[in-house]
């Protein structure tokens, strides 16, 4: 890659270890600070289902004792890193014993699956609706159709996957209201079970992708107005390039660096989830998961996810900074000289 220059990647490259580290030792502290601790939850939810637990401080000062709660905060860090290093984060302190990447797996694949269509297809049409209406060679009964296209912004995607459930899914029967496949179906690499999966996914992927594009649009039509006066821009107007190739290659390219890294930001919500949507269409995802370890003080299992959170992140943070003079010509990784 023209430029790469090993100090400004070794620079990139601590502060993407510098990134994970903060970020994974936000996770341990945060937890520990709420009130009361994921054993006597666990115990007090037994005790008020069935009434009464025998010796429940026994079994606390125990089970602590078998997690190490009771162990000093220094000892638990520097437990919790060896686990983060192993990619081990040991037993879910809620559902023993079972390990916590048992229960994160299963829901991983259906947040990524669902999140990656929705999140590519909300930022490429968000993108392209405010490339549209930021340039100014762009048909009038256009730019008079596409403002309406962001009506659906205003509205919480949550409030909006409610009202999708109502008309489309109860009211016309069209497609199903929650989950992600039926049980009428039986699940594996087959064409009805792929058929059914995908129209269990339309509801929530619409919600979302209705509710979000506005973001995208209004801020690339801002990019795009700026490009429209660059000295580059008007040149290849004056050369008579196709209007095709002026708006994609000297506009859309030039515009979208920032909107780039806003998407490799927002990369770790494929890995959370979407809580409210998933919590709404009742899907097995990522998000609900994430919730339920929250509810139950369950750190082993919200440390998996929010680590995992983190390293996306990071990671893709790491990897568009060197990919950004491959989109933008007019970035260098060589220091200017004084």
């Amino acid at each position: 890659m023209r430029g790469l220059t090993k100090e400004y990647v070794l620079q990139r490259f601590l502060m993407y270890l510098l990134t994970i580290w903060l970020g994974s030792t936000l996770i341990f502290i945060i937890p520990r600070l709420a009130p009361g601790d994921p054993i006597t939850v666990m115990i007090t939810r037994v005790s008020l289902d069935s009434g009464y637990v025998e010796n429940a401080d026994q079994i606390i000062a125990a089970w602590k004792a078998r997690f190490g709660l009771d162990d000093s905060l220094w000892v638990q860090y520097a437990r919790y890193w060896g686990n983060v290093f192993r990619l081990d984060f040991g037993f879910s302190l809620a559902h023993f014993p079972t390990k916590a990447w048992t229960m994160v797996r299963p829901a991983l694949p259906w947040s990524l699956g669902l999140l990656s269509l929705a999140t590519a297809l909300s930022f490429l049409v968000g993108v392209t609706v405010g490339a549209l209406m930021g340039w100014r060679r762009t048909p009038r009964w256009l730019q008079l159709i596409l403002p309406s296209s962001l009506t659906f912004t205003a509205i919480p995607y949550f409030m909006f996957g409610i009202v999708l459930i109502y008309v489309v899914a109860f009211k016309l029967d069209w497609l199903p209201a929650t989950g992600a496949y039926s049980r009428s179906v039986n699940p594996g690499w087959n064409w009805p079970f792929i058929q059914n999966v995908a129209s269990h996914a339309i509801l929530p992927v619409v919600s979302i992708v209705l509710t979000s594009m506005g973001g995208w649009a209004l801020g690339m039509r801002g990019l795009m107005i700026s490009v429209n006066n660059e000295d580059y821009f008007l040149l290849a107007q004056v050369k008579g390039l196709s209007p095709t190739r002026i708006f994609f290659r000297y506009g859309v390219r030039n515009a979208i660096l920032p909107a780039l890294t806003a998407l490799a930001l927002g990369l770790g919500g494929l890995i959370s989830g979407s809580i409210l949507v998933e919590f709404i269409f009742a899907y097995p995802g990522t998000g609900y998961t994430l919730y339920q370890s929250i509810i139950a003080q369950d750190y082993t299992v919200t440390q998996a996810i929010a680590n995992l959170i983190i390293i996306v992140t990071a990671t893709s943070v790491f990897l568009l900074d060197l990919l950004y003079p491959l989109i933008d010509p007019r970035i260098t990784y060589k220091r200017n000289a004084p």
